[in-house]
């Protein structure tokens, strides 16, 4: 499972290290970044993606939600390789969709993690905070 916040910057155009506990969860090498919502970056490894990707295909297509959401997820998907190092390349369409630039933050949530521009993410956890302090 995927737990935690961390800091990073960029080692080069659009990669991360991804953190040393994230890694240890990866079953392969291989992992599906897609778009998320809240302009984050979804990372999956590939069997959590293909669960994910099995719940969207189960809903018929004669569904005009279904379609959104295909069409969301698998159009704003990638497969990138973890390299050695334990670095991963961003793709520019997807670095250009969540606004990530010079600070980033990657986030666990559970069967994914999220990688945020650190700006962003401060926003947006701010106003998560606001929303639960309403509900308790």
């Amino acid at each position: 499972m995927f737990l935690g916040e961390y800091q990073t910057k960029f080692t080069g155009k659009g990669r991360v290290i991804l953190p040393r506990k994230f890694r240890q969860e990866l079953k392969t090498r291989e992992i599906i970044l897609s778009r998320g919502f809240e302009k984050c970056i979804w990372g999956f490894d590939l069997s959590n993606f293909e669960v994910e990707a099995k719940k969207q295909l189960e809903i018929s297509a004669t569904e005009e939600r279904a379609r959104y959401m295909r069409r969301y997820l698998f159009s704003g998907s990638e497969s990138v390789e973890l390299d050695a190092q334990g670095r991963i390349i961003i793709p520019s369409a997807l670095l250009d969709f969540a606004s990530v630039k010079g600070e980033v933050v990657i986030i666990g949530a559970g069967d994914h993690f999220e990688i945020w521009d650190a700006k962003l993410w401060k926003k947006h956890i701010t106003e998560v905070e606001v929303k639960i302090g309403r509900l308790s």
